[in-house]
């Protein structure tokens, strides 16, 4: 922040008694740094926080917890076949093959799809059932979107890299490109990804689960909407052991469709109000505000910290918890951090 005072090395002597004072007066200003003065004509609702993104890390270890997730959803569907398939003779419907009917009724619990082809028929099997779809929606919308998000950014550079393929661009102008435009790439990607599903899904039923193309496409949309009448299933043993990976696939990725367009629409509006903020004429009253040791001019520390509170990015308890980390690291009350400090810090 400005600040007229000279500044003396670190840890030559005491400070001036005066230096000290003032200096923590102006620290407290800062834990209670006014926000930006209502302003009117900006939209009403308050945009999430955008991340932002490590450019050296996009497409290397996108998600470090992936085999986490893998294991997550082995274990829960390695755990619902087998519950499943001990308790076989208690479940009622069309059956083929005991495990892979385990299975298969495992993930159509999970994904909530719930055709009715297999349903419990004992208070055994219904407390199962209660106990697995729960902790199956759990899965799919904690652990199992996050490993949809790490196969979609996979796809990002190649996508990023066709399209720059026939200008002179580097890596670093493509993932410039990337990061500007993430959002929107990863909504073509999933979008492309669930046309090819929904393409697949009617071409399977209607060769092996010999349907016609209309009850195809409906058997296919009340699946992957999780909708699932039943009137239209799969019910071969073929069918079923394309089921098992199908219905996964293509809920997880029509309810990460949506996750991005949500996304999208979000990120338009915050970059409507940055660019809002960054357009509209400076006043008196913006100063004010964003002089936050009340010396009378606004440095540039300052001006960029009022700016973000006024875009949104970032918020009185961000700043309070920056400086606290501040205070702690300023062990000589100087007002300003060294490597001295640092070294002390640390030791104590």
């Amino acid at each position: 922040m400005a600040n007229n005072d000279v500044k003396e090395p670190l840890l030559s002597g005491s400070l001036d008694e005066t230096q000290k004072v003032k200096r923590q007066l102006n620290r407290r200003r800062l834990h209670r740094s006014r926000s930006a003065p209502h302003t009117e004509g900006v939209p009403s609702e308050r945009q999430g926080k955008e991340s932002t993104p490590q450019t050296a890390s996009i497409f290397q270890n996108l998600h470090p917890n992936f085999k986490r997730v893998a294991i997550y959803l082995a274990v829960y569907l390695g755990v619902g076949a087998l519950i499943f398939f001990l308790v076989r003779d208690q479940i009622k419907g069309t059956k083929t093959n005991g495990i892979l009917d385990a299975l298969y009724f495992t993930i159509v619990t999970m994904t909530t799809v719930g055709y009715g082809d297999l349903v419990p028929n004992s208070h055994l099997t219904k407390l199962f059932a209660c106990a697995f779809v729960f902790s199956g929606m759990a899965l799919i919308g904690i652990t199992v979107s996050k490993a949809a998000d790490y196969l979609v950014e996979k796809q990002e550079l190649l996508i990023v890299k066709a399209m720059h393929m026939h200008q002179k661009v580097g890596l670093t102008g493509i993932l410039r490109e990337l990061e500007t435009n993430k959002t929107r790439y990863k909504l073509f990607v999933v979008f492309f990804l669930l046309l090819i599903l929904i393409i697949a899904g009617i071409i399977f039923l209607v060769t092996v689960e010999k349907l016609d193309v209309i009850d195809a496409f409906y058997c296919v949309c009340s699946t992957i909407t999780t909708l699932g009448y039943g009137d239209k299933s799969f019910s071969t043993q073929a069918g079923r052991i394309f089921a098992v990976f199908w219905i996964l696939t293509g809920t997880i990725t029509l309810a990460q469709f949506f996750l991005y367009i949500a996304e999208l629409n979000s990120e338009i509006r915050q970059k409507e109000l940055v660019k809002w903020v960054l357009t509209r004429k400076v006043t008196n009253l913006d100063l004010e505000a964003a002089d936050l040791d009340e010396d009378g001019s606004v440095g540039a520390a300052e001006f960029v910290i009022y700016k973000l509170k006024e875009m949104g990015k970032i918020s009185e308890e961000d700043i309070s918890l920056v400086m606290q980390e501040f205070e702690q690291l300023d062990v000589d009350d100087s007002g300003t951090l060294s490597t001295s400090d640092i070294t002390l810090a640390q030791s104590s």
